[in-house]
């Protein structure tokens, strides 16, 4: 059984996050980064690790927890909620995306219905009630890495061997899609836009107005 790990990018507060989040997420082996609402980012922080990660962008979270579920991905909740297992126990079972809360107020409610577990982090400090996102994020994806059996990278002196950087590489800070994609979420966001699950961007810029921006000869 091949084991992936996906990292799901939703109403994070702090865009630049998104780029440290990157690095952490090409440093443990993550098979995608899927971005859910805006599709630019800020990837400050990530010092190239973004040309070395897949990304997948999906409109609505209800959208991208279909694509999860039809490669039999477990969706797992970093938050502290009822029921939620210290990640050290490993409660892992297959491939396994995580979905980290924003950086003030946690997981929202609608985050939360499409999880299918939750797991927290244990501190033992009393200086801090909680974690900046990469943070949070690397310890997750380092203890999924050791239960999945990841195997390590290389290393040369007191570096790890960073791999060639693909040839072909998109625009720059923004996720692209094929045509076909794009006409796809048009018109699920037309059938669906009464669910409460698309996310807008900031001065009313929705993110299918970026993709218009980008797209505009697409036709329906």
């Amino acid at each position: 059984m091949v084991v992936e790990s996906y990292v799901v990018v939703h109403n994070i507060a702090k865009r630049h996050n998104v780029g440290t989040l990157a690095r952490s997420a090409a440093a443990f082996g993550v098979s995608e980064l899927i971005l859910v609402g805006r599709r630019d980012f800020n990837s400050f922080g990530s010092h190239g690790s973004t040309s070395h990660l897949r990304f997948r962008h999906f409109h609505s979270l209800l959208d991208a927890r279909h694509f999860l579920k039809e490669r039999d991905c477990d969706i797992c909740g970093v938050e502290i909620t009822d029921g939620a297992m210290a990640v050290n126990h490993h409660p892992f079972k297959k491939s396994t995306a995580f979905l980290l809360g924003n950086e003030g107020t946690g997981l929202s409610a609608k985050e939360c219905e499409i999880c299918d577990f939750f797991v927290y982090i244990p501190q033992y400090g009393g200086g801090t009630a909680s974690l900046n996102v990469t943070v949070a994020a690397s310890i997750v994806l380092h203890h999924f890495g050791v239960w999945a059996g990841f195997p390590e990278r290389t290393r040369d002196g007191n570096k790890f061997i960073v791999a060639e950087k693909p040839e072909k590489q998109g625009k720059r800070n923004y996720c692209a899609e094929t045509a076909n994609a794009i006409i796809g979420e048009r018109r699920s966001r037309r059938e669906n836009a009464s669910n409460g699950f698309f996310d807008e961007s900031e001065n009313g810029n929705s993110s299918s107005n970026l993709l218009d921006a980008l797209f505009d000869d697409v036709k329906m």
